[in-house]
């Protein structure tokens, strides 16, 4: 125990993994802690200091099980392993940690899925200890430690950080443990770390020894000391971790944000990009976008969408290729191809960092012997753009490595080296000696026996093997004498005499030794096999990341083709044009037809669009599909729509819906308002703003004037282009007073005392709400609804007298002798007949035929004045 707790101090926060023989053990909290998140037996072992000592255990071989479910909660854990034989020193055999197994740096498949970008972060703020000089801003470094992608960048405020974490999605992330609070972060799990590791010049030495340069200007980051800072410390934190040589990581990216379209968290919530709001994948734009094929293809389209573009060359030449493929019928072929791909990209890590299994091998095999299809398919499309002809003369075959591995590997290897029968019979002479010899035991020793028998003209001789004496000659008593010298004797029994001789004494040491040698060769042979995909690991990187790109890029054009979308114009005019554009997750999820709406932003004369119409009636998935069109645009895929035009646009902003942030003591009001402020403090004119009900979470006039002020500020100091969507009707006064303003309403009409949504957006406001409508629709009892239509009748007669937009129910009616006679209107007293006798009318009361004739009725009333 003495050194178990040694070895523990070492790593007080991190569950310690102790190998013992077949196990590995857990003690002392440890134990208890594993028992109750692995459901494993906790038992009690000896003592310390007059306790019994909590202990539990897993078995050796289910190790990469449990490690799979501890990472998933969130645990780190040391495995600390035998590095010293049994009677090598006095005392326990030597142990030490080989690894810290984290959330962040695990590369083995099994602990990993397949489809995600498994990320850690370190963020480094300015004005904290390890910084000084800096007043604003942050640096952030990412790395995905499976594939060794390294990227930096820097932000100016908490707002865009938070933009970044949420497109980053990390799995872990450090900051500098003195580092004051970070607003946003908290939803990160944030780990402190010593400030020393984010010393700028401790983060530039780590760095510059890690990829063997003088300085970090060939990775264009000099001068980013944030981000400099932040990636020091995270290599840091990888390199005391891993234990291990980490030559997969071989550069550092420098990201831009003036290069992306910016999206907000509460942006990439509400579109609903990679988990619908109630956290399912199915129903997610990913989910209708994701038919890749492999692995990588799928990671790299989840990277496109995440990280739209405003580079337009690169959003271009991705539409370029769509094309290509789509008109020249290639992509079926190209996918069928595909499919059979494995991880090359992980994979390769896993060789670059020496942990690779012998299955590993024969899936990059089997990758390696799609390229010639692959190439073949693309060469009638190289000439269509220059990606398709960098992917064809990326994809070349590579004959001489597959020859090789398919020589050496059999077709089903074990799943560890140490299982053995990984090289294929007949790749190496001396592996297949010793085989014989483990296998074909029998029969030399039959053969030994035979020419014994001959050379010593004893027929009885016998050639034998027992676990005590090895293998033995052995002869009765009687014919002993005629032995020649050469038979040593090893046993005397009653009836006979047992011998050996130097050649069965060599067969023996080679016999018994044989499966050892074999396994020490066979891992010979397998490191050399690594140890030349090592030097290949350049060009094979080459492959996985054409091969993830070609998969992206095949996809997406089976969607175009399969879903009726269309390639989108990029213009350099601002504003946005849609022609008959569709919600692409709504669509797909309909039997019916969807019905397709037309969207016009303009900077000049239709800057904002006022969309009023009932409840339900279509208007959050219009706003919706208009942004998803647009970032499908910016991630260089077709779109759902006729035809687009897509001006420059930095950023997407949404309002739409809300809830209680319970955790932090926000009501829905307070959410609503935090998301209103990030957009009327960030949104600028290249920005595409939606806006759903803002101001419903308070009173109708507090709701009205907000709602009123966030529009006007919009269009007149933002100047963003902006869907406001409102059912405070007053708004769409605003288009007679603001030119850059425009009314649009989703239509519906009534149909025998229910409501029929045509889900058809058009031009002007909307002449009514249809509130108890869709109320009706929605199951409310048919005493409440009559009820509330009596009350509504008394607040429009109310407010018509009043002469107020808004009165409240319970507001008392004004009193006549304090109201000044108003100006006698022309026909008033017909007016206030015909109000009498709608007075006298209750539609739910009513059979058709008197609804006509009272239809009739007000008819010929009309007609006599």
């Amino acid at each position: 125990m003495q050194q178990y707790l040694g070895i523990k101090a070492e790593y007080p926060d991190t569950l310690l993994l102790y190998r013992m023989g077949d196990f590995y053990e857990l003690f002392h909290d440890d134990a208890e802690r594993a028992a109750g998140l692995l459901d494993i037996t906790l038992t009690r072992r000896g003592e310390s200091a007059g306790q019994p000592i909590p202990m539990a255990g897993i078995p050796v071989h289910t190790l990469e099980s449990y490690l799979a479910r501890l990472l998933k909660l969130g645990e780190s854990v040391a495995i600390c392993e035998q590095t010293g034989a049994v009677g090598e020193q006095k005392g326990p055999v030597k142990r030490e940690v080989v690894r810290i197994v984290t959330p962040g740096t695990v590369t083995e498949e099994a602990l990993l899925e397949a489809r995600s970008i498994n990320r850690m972060v370190a963020v480094c703020p300015a004005g904290s200890a390890a910084i000084k000089g800096r007043k604003e801003g942050y640096g952030i470094a990412s790395l995905e430690f499976a594939s060794g992608q390294f990227r930096l960048l820097e932000v100016r405020d908490a707002t865009e950080l938070a933009a970044e974490l949420a497109r980053l999605d990390p799995v872990e992330c450090l900051i500098p443990d003195q580092a004051a609070p970070i607003p946003g972060i908290e939803g990160f799990a944030p780990q402190r770390h010593a400030d020393w590791h984010f010393d700028g010049v401790s983060a530039r030495r780590v760095l510059t020894t890690h990829f063997g340069t003088r300085d970090l200007s060939g990775f264009g980051c000099d001068g980013l000391d944030l981000g400099i800072a932040a990636a020091g410390a995270l290599l840091a934190y990888v390199q005391n971790r891993h234990r291990g040589d980490l030559a997969h990581i071989t550069g550092l990216a420098h990201e831009l944000r003036s290069q992306m379209l910016v999206l907000d968290p509460a942006t990439r919530r509400n579109l609903e990009l990679t988990r619908t709001l109630g956290g399912e994948r199915h129903g997610s734009l990913l989910a209708l976008l994701d038919t890749t094929r492999s692995a990588m293809g799928s990671r790299r389209l989840l990277q496109w969408l995440h990280q739209p573009l405003r580079d337009r060359a690169i959003i271009r030449e991705r539409q370029t290729a769509i094309t290509g493929l789509l008109e020249a019928g290639a992509t079926a072929p190209l996918r069928e191809a595909l499919a059979g791909s494995a991880d090359v990209e992980r994979i390769l890590s896993r060789i670059v960092l020496g942990s690779a299994r012998p299955r590993d091998l024969t899936a990059l095999l089997a990758s390696l012997e799609r390229l010639p299809p692959l190439h073949q398919a693309l060469t009638p499309l190289a000439a269509s753009a220059a990606s398709l002809q960098a992917l064809y003369e990326a994809l070349a075959p590579e004959d001489e490595l597959s020859a090789t591995l398919a020589a050496a590997l059999v077709e089903e290897p074990p799943l560890r080296v140490t299982d053995g029968g990984m090289i294929r019979a007949g790749f190496d002479a001396e592996l297949d000696r010793l085989r014989a010899l483990e296998n074909d035991a029998d029969s030399f020793l039959r053969e030994i026996e035979a020419r014994e028998r001959e050379a010593t003209g004893i027929p009885t001789l016998k050639v034998a093997y027992n676990r005590v004496h090895g293998y033995y000659i052995e002869v009765s008593r009687t014919r002993s004498a005629e032995l020649p010298g050469r038979f040593m004797r090893r046993q005397t029994l009653k009836n006979a005499e047992r011998y050996t001789t130097e050649e069965l004494k060599r067969f023996e040491d080679e016999i018994l030794s044989a499966r050892e040698q074999a396994m020490a060769r066979e891992r010979a042979l397998f490191d050399g096999l690594i140890a030349e995909l090592q030097g290949r690991a350049p060009g094979l990187r080459v492959i996985a990341d054409a091969l993830a790109e070609l998969d992206a890029l095949a996809c997406l054009a089976e969607r175009a083709r399969r879903l009726d979308w269309h390639c989108p114009e990029l213009v350099d005019t601002p504003g946005i044009r849609i022609e008959q554009g569709r919600h692409p997750v709504v669509e797909a999820g309909l039997d019916a037809p969807f019905v397709a709406n037309d969207t016009e932003l303009d900077p000049e004369e239709r800057r904002l669009l006022v969309i009023t119409g009932p409840n339900m009636g279509g208007k959050s998935t219009y706003m919706r599909q208009t942004a998803l069109i647009v970032l499908l645009a910016c991630m260089g895929s077709f779109v759902p729509a006729a035809r687009a035009q897509i001006g420059p646009v930095d950023r997407i902003f949404t309002r739409i819906g809300a809830s209680d942030d319970l955790t932090s003591g926000r009501s829905t009001f307070m959410v609503e308002m935090t998301e209103a402020a990030n957009i009327l403090h960030n949104a600028g004119p290249e920005s595409l703003v939606l806006m759903d009900e803002i101001g419903r979470g308070t009173s109708t006039f507090d709701g009205l004037a907000l709602a009123l002020a966030c529009a006007e500020r919009l269009t007149r100091h933002n100047r963003a282009l902006t869907l406001f969507a409102t059912h405070y009707f007053e708004l769409t006064a605003l288009a007679e007073r603001e030119p850059a303003v425009a009314n649009v309403h989703t239509d519906a009409m009534e149909h025998e005392h229910s409501i029929v949504f045509l889900h058809q957006v058009r031009e002007g406001p909307a002449n009514q709400s249809y509130g108890l409508q869709v109320a009706q629709l929605a199951g409310v009892p048919a005493d409440v609804l009559k009820l509330a239509r009596q009350h509504l009748r008394e607040l429009e007669d109310r407010a018509a007298e009043s002469d107020s937009p808004q009165l409240g129910l319970f507001t008392p009616k004004p009193d006549p002798a304090n109201v000044a006679a108003p100006e006698p209107e022309p026909y008033e007293a017909e007016a206030r007949a015909l109000k009498a006798l709608f007075d006298t009318l209750d539609p739910d009361d009513m059979s058709p035929r008197e609804a006509l004739d009272a239809l009739y009725r007000m008819k010929d009333a009309l007609r006599e004045k």
